[in-house]
């Protein structure tokens, strides 16, 4: 079993919450997926902060170009690891 992980990098913690909810429904997940804030570099500021949705997808069965459609759809994008 491999360790897959896709991140998605949505612009404010809203817009990260909003897609964790969505993205069982549109891809059929079991599991929760985990919300990081990730300060930008440098940045003090808290309204600099991109927010993360980390996905564990140990089957393979997430398509990475439809999870960064997915992401677009907050303004995001899908981090290549």
């Amino acid at each position: 079993m491999s360790d897959v992980r896709h991140v998605l990098v949505l612009p404010d913690r809203e817009a990260a919450e909003d897609a964790a909810e969505a993205l069982a429904e549109r891809f059929g997940t079991d599991e929760e997926p985990r919300l990081l804030r990730d300060a930008l570099a440098g940045e003090d500021d808290a309204e600099d902060a991109q927010w993360l949705v980390v996905l564990r997808d140990e089957d393979g069965r997430l398509d990475p170009a439809e999870l960064d459609a997915f992401a677009g759809e907050w303004d995001g994008w899908r981090e290549e690891p």
